[in-house]
């Protein structure tokens, strides 16, 4: 039966997870496997986590720039097959799939090949790639790709360190020395250049290979930037920063389902005067550079355009902040003004108000819903979910279905587990062996016209393939899929859920 009424169905896995060799996924062959993967199993949606450069923590949400893509996923094969690198190169890396990224172990080995491989392009490209280059140099130079390059360039030579702890001198870019520096470093500058376009040319590629399999992107956009970005340091008037050049007031949310102290960000928070005041250019620019490279674009912490959680820098946990109100209407008549259709997912969890609802449906912007946070409301009917809602069995940030359902690592008390163990199948209707699958099946069969779901509840896995847990910053973003797990007997499987809920096109 051909889907109706926009009904798709998708999974959610970052790069990072992918098989393949040299110890990370990236946009190579292993993307294009699970693309085809995807078809197979009637989905139309791959859902991936934020894919800039990340910083301490490895956390994708915690982002060296929110418009550069990260080194760290560029396809080094397909290098070795362009010429920009050779075969031997490669030998550093064992040649074996691993079940866990090793960022540490890989960083400097894979800075090392991609700054090699873009020495060799500026030598030797041939003209029509030399000319894709320099186009894509104007195109991005003035708003995000030059700040970045240098930034990238500073910090390497300060040991990694924040742009706030380099010399005073270097943390004005506008400054004589800063400007002496960039001048010394013009090599090292472009070579930053080429390592972006490599990395752009092969998402490119990605999303070409994706829309010929009828498998649409969708992008994970982070409201906020991290304190230590080429954002902050090159313009450091779109955000809350003291006459001194330290923080005002820091982000996150109050006390909630994951934390009884709420979330401690610590990312600076926006100036939404001046945005307004520039017409919120930075934003319909941002926004404009993600729908580039995806279909759709999840916008993590919605409620925060509404109202934001203000904490002041030095407060030891959240729950010493307030609410704010935020730019609101304005912005998204400003960013529908200039871009017209939004393609949006509104991650709306959390302390939601009637007034974020109203803001996200005002614009016809997808929310969210969670069946691992709606399940313990009472009386919960899944056929209660809205159209308008993009339904997940769980997120990135949640423990897996199986793990949640036997009562995780969050050490519930027996009896509350097990009133949700008797919801859940009564809900399903089956037993506690397929529990993960059938709360795909569930997620799949609502009304939600968008339902994701994570690929290790497809795989009904424990919690040792959770991928994260907030307020932490050790051993998360680490699991990977291996590919028998994603074999033909799972595709057909998914894709007989998928056509039973009217989500697939025919095979």
């Amino acid at each position: 039966m051909p889907r109706q009424n926009g009904r798709r169905a998708g999974i959610c896995l970052h790069i990072t997870s992918l098989p393949g060799p040299n110890g990370i996924g990236t946009l190579g062959a292993g993307a294009r496997w699970f693309v085809d993967r995807l078809a197979a199993s009637g989905m139309s949606i791959w859902q991936v986590l934020p894919t800039g450069p990340t910083g301490y923590g490895d956390s994708p949400y915690q982002l060296l720039s929110v418009f550069a893509g990260n080194p760290m996923l560029i396809d080094l094969p397909t290098l070795v097959s362009e010429g920009y690198l050779q075969a031997a190169d490669l030998d550093e890396f064992p040649n074996t799939t691993v079940d866990e990224v090793e960022f540490g172990a890989l960083f400097g080995v894979r800075t090392r090949l991609c700054e090699k491989a873009a020495e060799t392009f500026s030598r030797q490209a041939p003209e029509n790639e030399r000319f894709a280059f320099e186009a894509f140099v104007r195109q991005h130079d003035a708003l995000w790709l030059d700040a970045y390059a240098r930034y990238q360039v500073i910090k390497t030579s300060h040991d990694q360190r924040p742009w706030y702890e380099w010399p005073q001198a270097l943390r004005n870019p506008l400054s004589s020395q800063c400007l002496d520096h960039q001048r010394q470093h013009a090599d090292a500058i472009r070579t930053q250049k080429i390592i972006q376009y490599l990395f752009f040319k092969q998402w490119r590629a990605l999303q070409t290979f994706a829309r010929s399999r009828g498998v649409q992107l969708m992008g994970d956009l982070p409201i906020y930037v991290a304190h230590d970005s080429a954002d902050t340091w090159a313009s450091r008037n779109l955000f809350q920063f003291g006459d001194d050049g330290e923080l005002a007031a820091v982000g996150g949310v109050p006390p909630d389902y994951f934390s009884a102290d709420g979330q401690l960000w610590g990312n600076p928070l926006y100036d939404w005067h001046y945005h307004e005041h520039h017409g919120f250019q930075w934003w319909i620019e941002r926004l404009q550079h993600a729908c580039a490279l995806n279909d759709w674009v999840r916008i993590d912490h919605f409620r925060g355009f509404e109202a934001y959680w203000s904490v002041p820098p030095q407060a030891p946990t959240a729950r010493d902040g307030h609410w704010v109100e935020g730019p609101g209407d304005r912005l998204f008549h400003a960013l529908r003004d200039a871009l017209g259709h939004l393609p949006i997912i509104a991650e709306d969890l959390g302390v939601i108000t009637d007034e974020v609802t109203a803001l996200r449906r005002r614009f016809g912007l997808p929310g969210m819903a969670v069946l691992q946070f709606l399940i313990d409301e009472p009386g919960f009917d899944p056929a209660s979910i809205d159209e308008d809602r993009v339904c997940y069995t769980g997120t990135h940030d949640n423990d897996t279905t199986l793990s949640w359902f036997e009562g995780g690592v969050e050490h519930e008390e027996d009896a509350a587990v097990h009133e949700r163990q008797q919801r859940v199948l009564a809900l399903t209707g089956t037993g506690r062996e397929t529990v993960a699958l059938d709360m795909v099946r569930m997620a799949m069969h609502c009304p939600a016209r968008m339902a994701v779901v994570p690929m290790q509840d497809c795989l009904g896995l424990p919690t040792a393939a959770r991928f994260n847990i907030p307020g932490t910053t050790d051993g998360n973003w680490r699991w990977r899929l291996q590919t028998h797990q994603f074999d033909q007997a799972l595709c057909d499987t998914l894709r007989a859920i998928v056509e039973q809920a009217n989500r697939a096109d025919p095979a």
